[in-house]
């Protein structure tokens, strides 16, 4: 069974200014330009029954589209850092599309993330980095921004068990309301990001 998670797609130039910040750490793995996203609510191994009510659920979201910044670099992990990740600029449509799946799921009893939602791309997973390796990596880009991006859906992926992350599959998408129909073409795919990366 996949591992499902809720999520927002990075447009194609957001991801092209994420892919500038690869490099220069080592021990890092970068993440793969076409699976940069931003979690809104991990969901785990369900049977399949349980994934369908979930869909279900999500039908019922109705959010307006709205606008979004990444902003800043970061690592989780402060003695032992195992990632490090772009932030997002602080969104109260973000925080309340969050909160809204969140709440659904939870009505569905799946059981409540431990964690406080701290919206972010994952750039890099880190083994063996030291932490001052880290810290001069986040302290070299700390200005790191994205021109803002119109958020025009969102998403159910799956990601199967692999090293680093990725293949991520997007499931079902629900529009939020507004979204021009053409924003939802403009994120970038796997072909875009061999473009890309070219």
């Amino acid at each position: 069974m996949p591992r499902l998670f809720t999520a927002l797609e990075i447009p194609r130039d957001a991801a092209l200014s994420l892919s500038l910040l690869r490099g220069g750490l080592p021990g890092a793995r970068w993440i793969d330009v076409e699976n940069y996203h931003m979690t809104l609510r991990f969901i785990g191994d369900v049977e399949g029954h349980v994934a369908d009510e979930i869909a279900n659920a999500l039908d019922r979201v109705r959010r307006p589209s709205f606008s979004l910044t990444l902003s800043g670099v970061g690592a989780f992990g402060q003695k032992k850092p195992h990632a490090v990740w772009a932030g997002v600029f602080a969104s109260p449509d973000l925080s309340a599309l969050q909160g809204e799946i969140d709440r659904i799921c939870q009505r569905l009893g799946l059981p409540a993330d431990p964690r406080k939602f701290t919206p972010h791309v994952t750039l890099a997973r880190l083994r063996n980095s030291s932490p001052l390796d880290v810290a001069q990596y986040l302290s070299a880009r700390g200005n790191f921004s994205t021109l803002p991006f119109r958020v025009g859906r969102f998403v159910l992926m799956s990601s199967r068990d692999s090293v680093g992350g990725g293949p991520y599959i997007v499931e079902e998408a629900w529009p939020l309301s507004g979204a021009d129909a053409r924003s939802s073409s403009s994120f970038a795919s796997a072909s875009d990001a061999s473009r890309i990366m070219r």
